[in-house]
């Protein structure tokens, strides 16, 4: 699995799905291969983040710049692991543990009120003034009974998300 220009074997395609806790399926994981090696221009065995950026839908994510920080340099196993948050098949818990992974910028286990405004300003652009956003993500944390002050832990983020109706999904297109 180390050179793009190879196949996936039936061991490959086994140990990749135990790594992503079957969250795809092996006719899943082979199309995931195929759009892997579309993206290793080099044929390196790795994806860059300038590669990933060729993908129009991803560059234009308002959280590009965060993913790209998780993204840089994963081999066919780890993007499949990092993808499996949004497939179907995932956990509450897994989709809640990425969404941490995005908001931990500085991946200390802890999300402060900065790193939270961040992403509301990348999420919200010139839609919202600065004042705007602090208002309302006060409002957010006090209401789940926190401060701007509060840290959170991913247990924190399991607590707070745990009851919600969560859809983050893909669907693999099947060649």
């Amino acid at each position: 699995m180390g050179s793009t220009s190879s196949m996936l074997t039936q061991y490959d395609i086994e140990e990749v799905q135990d790594h992503c806790d079957h969250a795809f399926s092996q006719q899943e994981i082979v199309s995931l291969y195929h759009r892997f090696c579309q993206l290793d221009r080099n044929g390196g065995g790795f994806v860059s983040a300038d590669e990933f950026m060729t993908v129009p839908e991803f560059a234009v994510n308002p959280l590009c710049q965060r993913l790209l920080r998780m993204l840089d340099g994963l081999n066919f196993k780890e993007f499949v692991a990092f993808l499996s948050a949004f497939s179907p098949r995932a956990s509450l818990q897994q989709k809640i543990e990425f969404i941490f992974r995005v908001y931990d910028t500085d991946c200390n286990g802890k999300v402060a009120f900065d790193d939270i405004l961040s992403i509301l300003r990348d999420l919200t652009g010139s839609f919202m003034t600065e004042q705007q956003r602090q208002k309302v993500l006060i409002h957010v944390l006090e209401e789940a009974g926190y401060t701007k002050d509060s840290h959170f832990t991913l247990p924190d983020f399991m607590k707070i998300l745990d009851n919600s109706d969560m859809k983050m999904e893909v669907e693999v297109p099947i060649d």
